[in-house]
């Protein structure tokens, strides 16, 4: 059994008989003596998407999560259904996409290494790659000696999602987005 100074980010863990995987990790020290280290954890309910804030000393004990990753890939789209092709024996995985919003703002047809969640015979999430190659759609034009460390302004990408980039982008120039944050990277 996994215990809380032993967790990392994109872990998975059972709170209630409840997958839910770390989404924020912080540690803390207290200055008095003898105090041991808190971790403080956020936590999503891959069943409900609920967060869970989480306080707890580091010898704690999480239940383990019984959970397998499949490689999949993106196929299409149906109405609300979100299809993909499991990469080791080629059958379809279908989601609702309100169940996978979050993750849908960052895929595209050719991005490789999503993994698919089974927990007890139930399809329950999605876990990306931690980084996302996306095309600029629009922004303001690009201003004439902008540079690296200038202003940012807003930009669309293909997916619809919106990040804020440095005034030097253009549209159609191809850039890597953090997908835990959403933030900028540089370009591709």
């Amino acid at each position: 059994m996994p215990k809380a100074s032993d967790l990392k980010r994109g872990d998975i863990v059972s709170i209630n008989e409840m997958p839910h995987t770390v989404e924020e990790l912080k540690i803390s020290t207290p200055s008095a003596r003898g105090a041991s280290s808190l971790y403080h954890f956020r936590l999503r309910n891959l069943q409900t998407k609920t967060k869970l804030d989480q306080t707890c000393k580091g010898d704690e004990v999480f239940q383990p999560c019984d959970f397998t990753r499949r490689p999949v890939q993106f196929s299409y789209r149906n109405n609300e259904d979100v299809v993909f092709m499991d990469n080791q024996d080629f059958s379809e995985i279908t989601f609702k996409d309100h169940d996978i919003s979050d993750a849908l703002v960052y895929i595209t047809e050719e991005m490789e290494g999503i993994q698919a969640l089974l927990c007890d015979g139930k399809w329950i999430g999605l876990e990306l790659p931690p980084v996302a190659v996306l095309q600029v759609k629009a922004c303001d034009p690009s201003i004439r000696g902008a540079s690296a460390t200038a202003r940012t302004k807003p930009a669309v990408l293909e997916t619809g999602l919106t990040v804020q980039v440095p005034e030097y982008l253009e549209p159609n120039e191809t850039i890597r987005v953090d997908t835990r944050t959403g933030e900028f990277l540089g370009r591709a």
